[in-house]
């Protein structure tokens, strides 16, 4: 993140903004794009005035969120939120989802995950970076088929890096665990298995490992 080779592209993922504020506010800085996923987005979603349904959100988050959102256009940071949406009324195996609009989710929905045109969208975008950094999915990857954003986006990264034209960084377990599932962790340039120190690197915080190599 110091001077890396651009456009860079991070995903962050995962079920609370609280829990990667720093991170979030930290990457608008140094990142030209932003994909925003997993139960995260719903509260960028929420604070935007969608319909979140039975999502899990931190509503209290929204001033948050748009402050974030506010800070990245001032740092030409395009954030990418879905534009599309997979629903289910369950989160269990086999339970019936179905993919919507964003105006579309009824009160006792839940989003599961990423729908396929912001994938395919996100996918495309991914073709013109040159760094990618990851952590955290885009949905509920652990339950098919809310595995599908996950998947699809990181075999997409995963051949782009194999091509040769990206240098993709993930890091954090389930980061780790979402990309053996799509078959692509040996494809990544390089991969943490140190979730808080991956994402205390995130928030462009000194590492005392890294300081005392530096010396």
């Amino acid at each position: 993140l110091g001077n890396p080779d651009r456009p860079v592209c991070a995903v962050v993922g995962g079920a609370k903004v609280s829990s990667k504020l720093d991170v979030l506010t930290n990457l608008v800085e140094k990142v030209d794009h932003l994909i925003i996923g997993g139960g995260m987005a719903n509260t960028f979603l929420a604070a935007q005035d969608v319909d979140v349904g039975a999502s899990l959100c931190e509503h209290d988050l929204a001033d948050t969120a748009r402050s974030i959102l506010t800070k990245a256009a001032a740092q030409d940071c395009t954030i990418h939120l879905p534009t599309d949406l997979v629903v289910a009324k369950e989160f269990k195996a086999g339970a019936e989802c179905r993919t919507i609009g964003l105006d579309e989710v009824a009160s006792d929905e839940m989003i599961l995950d990423v729908g396929p045109a912001t994938v395919a969208g996100l996918s495309d975008m991914l073709k013109g970076c040159k760094t990618l950094i990851w952590n955290g999915p885009m949905g509920a990857f652990e339950i098919t088929p809310f595995d599908m954003a996950t998947v699809t986006l990181a075999k997409a990264a995963g051949a782009l890096t194999e091509k040769g034209t990206l240098i993709s960084v993930a890091g954090g377990g389930d980061t780790v665990a979402a990309l053996n599932h799509a078959g692509v962790a040996d494809q990544f340039s390089h991969i943490s298995t140190a979730g808080g120190a991956f994402l205390e690197w995130m928030e462009g915080k000194d590492l005392p490992g890294v300081k005392v190599l530096e010396k």
